[in-house]
């Protein structure tokens, strides 16, 4: 067994002749694990609040999307529609018109983008299983029918099963208008509600899905699309896909993944993560330098140990290793500690939601959602490594004066 390592290991657990050196080496241990149970809990909230967030996303967004570099709409009849679905990997393959119009119900009105979508766009997202109310359909016999959000049912007082007063879309027409008629400068069409869907405030508030053909007819471009949505298997390799589709599709179009449609709220949601880290890594490393009182305390009451260690031919260099090495079991042993305590409360959290919201209004989850990552175990046990190793370093470093 290494020296060093063994006569660590024996000042760790053997009684000290001062209580302060045991007190001051208990509260290490305890200051590092809690500090560590709180980075670990944290990190797998956040992990816990990503997957949701981006969960609630993939309920709107579909697998991939095709949009121009520079523009707003395009022809279908100009794009690889058949070429791409001839990939290996791509399931389906949907159209997507959206523009901004006006909707009314009764005397509420709201500007909203209204999403023309096809029969596909049910198959490539999920949003069908996001419904608060009634169900996803586009239409009703020949009627083409409306699927609000939940934002823009709340402002307009929209009832889904009122069926004697209509929403009513506005949206301008093209081409010159005369200025004595404002109505003709704009198309309109009469339509009820089949449900309402939430996802997320943004969201809720902006949207409402109605067929594509109504906003092909509402807007007089009878093959235009904003985008082509893709639905595709999800064993291929997704990157791989991607720069096949990207090279069937040309340079004027650009395919986005799911993360790269919401990538700026994921950026600030990894942005926050690791802020936190960091505010929590630096409470630890405060904490940490408990370690540095309890070795300065050992290392003066083991002064006689160490004369005798020094007469029997170990040099300055071993003694110094023992006190480090010291120093890494308080470190490691808290961090240890830390991570089991980090990862039970997480498992009581995932089972019984013990930690609940405390806010008023309607959420999707009533308790804080955690997901445990192993990776972040890794990080944090190797980020108190180096803490323990950075506080030990100080009083080992200066030994010699200590030991005068």
């Amino acid at each position: 067994m290494n020296f060093p390592f063994y006569i660590a290991r024996r000042y760790l657990f053997a009684r000290k002749s001062q209580t302060a050196v045991n007190v001051l080496t208990l509260v290490a241990v305890v200051g590092v694990s809690f500090g560590t149970m709180a980075l670990v809990v944290v990190l797998s909230v956040f992990n816990g609040f990503e997957k949701l967030i981006l969960s609630l996303f993939n309920a709107f967004n579909p697998d991939m999307e095709i949009r121009l570099v520079e523009g707003k709409s395009f022809s279908i009849e100009d794009f690889p529609a058949d070429q791409i679905r001839q990939i290996p990997g791509v399931i389906y393959l949907g159209e997507v018109y959206e523009e901004t119009a006006l909707l009314m119900y009764r005397d509420r009105q709201h500007i909203v983008k209204l999403r023309g979508v096809d029969e596909y766009y049910q198959q490539i997202t999920g949003l069908d299983t996001m419904l608060l109310e009634g169900a996803f359909q586009l239409y009703s016999g020949d009627m083409a029918n409306l699927v609000l959000g939940q934002g823009v049912a709340w402002v307009l007082g929209a009832n889904i099963n009122d069926f004697l007063n209509p929403l009513t879309i506005y949206l301008p027409r093209r081409g010159r208008v005369s200025g004595l008629h404002p109505a003709q400068a704009f198309n309109a069409s009469s339509n009820f509600a089949s449900g309402v869907f939430g996802v997320q405030a943004e969201f809720d508030m902006e949207y409402v899905i109605a067929p594509i053909s109504l906003l092909r007819f509402l807007s007089e471009y009878p093959n235009q699309v904003t985008s082509v949505i893709l639905g595709v298997d999800p064993a291929v390799n997704q990157r791989q896909l991607q720069r096949q589709i990207a090279a069937v599709a040309g340079p004027e179009y650009i395919v986005k993944n799911r993360l790269q449609q919401e990538e700026f709220l994921y950026k600030v949601m990894r942005s926050e993560k690791w802020a936190i880290y960091l505010i929590l890594t630096f409470i630890l490393l405060i904490a940490a330098f408990n370690i540095t009182g309890s070795l300065t305390m050992l290392v003066l009451e083991k002064r006689q140990d160490i004369s005798i260690l020094r007469s029997m031919g170990a040099s300055l260099q071993t003694i110094r290793r023992i006190f480090l090495f010291e120093g890494l079991l308080i470190g490691i042993g808290g961090a240890l500690l830390g991570i089991v305590l980090g990862g039970w409360v997480s498992w009581l959290q995932i089972r019984f939601g013990i930690i609940r919201i405390q806010a008023e209004g309607t959420f999707i989850i009533d308790s804080y959602p955690v997901v445990v990552n192993g990776l972040d175990f890794l990080l944090v046990f190797v980020t108190v490594s180096l803490i323990a190793l950075l506080a030990s370093a100080l009083p080992v470093q200066k030994i010699n004066d200590l030991t005068k």
